[in-house]
């Protein structure tokens, strides 16, 4: 990016003429920050110069090579930007059973089963991503190693300060999806939900009352 009116275009142009010069395999990750929509009325004209170098430049892409962008904000991204690639693929978020195997992987059999499935089911109720399961995977181990203590644990107390942040009602139905799916100890469960072992107790004598 440069001050210079016209000059990130260049920048840009340079580059892409770089990888045009011989086969190659091109990514261009977070796509956004370099194609944003155009009929946005908070970017300046540079930005939007700079869009139209882009459409260009991809437009004379040769079939020698290969063109990949990633970003994590498609509704960002100008339409016609989305015309230029043949193939578009969306990774939706995880449901618990990937990322239940994700955290295995993570943990190398260094966690209980059953605080991974609850992991991962608190993981999957707060829209997260593999990514983010990696992140708490690395910081618990962290701790865990600090502090001297087993790494389920940590794992579990560490979810547990994120799951507390959800409003009660989701935490009450996680809470009573681990006990009753995953016959996770009502004290796990409060442990990780922070809902008491009462309304826990309370609200499945309702359940099957009404069942």
């Amino acid at each position: 990016m440069s001050s210079y009116l016209g000059r990130t275009g260049g920048n840009i142009r340079k580059v892409l003429d770089y990888a045009k010069a011989s086969p190659s395999i091109l990514l261009l990750d977070e796509l956004d920050t370099v194609a944003k929509r155009r009929d946005d009325g908070a970017e300046v004209g540079e930005l939007k110069r700079l869009v139209t170098v882009l459409l260009q430049e991809i437009d004379d892409w040769p079939s020698s090579s290969l063109l990949l962008a990633a970003t994590n904000h498609g509704a960002l991204l100008d339409p016609a930007v989305w015309r230029r690639f043949e193939v578009v693929v969306d990774f939706p978020l995880p449901e618990a059973v990937q990322l239940r195997k994700a955290l295995d992987q993570y943990c190398e059999g260094q966690a209980p089963d059953d605080v991974l499935t609850a992991i991962a089911r608190a993981l999957s109720v707060q829209g997260s991503s593999f990514s983010d399961a990696h992140r708490l995977v690395t910081a618990a181990r962290r701790r865990a190693a600090l502090a001297e203590q087993p790494l389920g644990e940590t794992l579990l107390s560490m979810c547990g300060e994120q799951v507390k942040q959800l409003p009660f009602a989701e935490r009450v139905r996680l809470a009573l999806d681990l006990v009753q799916s995953d016959h996770m100890s009502q004290r796990r469960v409060h442990e990780l939900s922070g809902v008491s072992r009462d309304t826990i107790r309370s609200r499945m004598r309702r359940e099957e009352s009404q069942g």
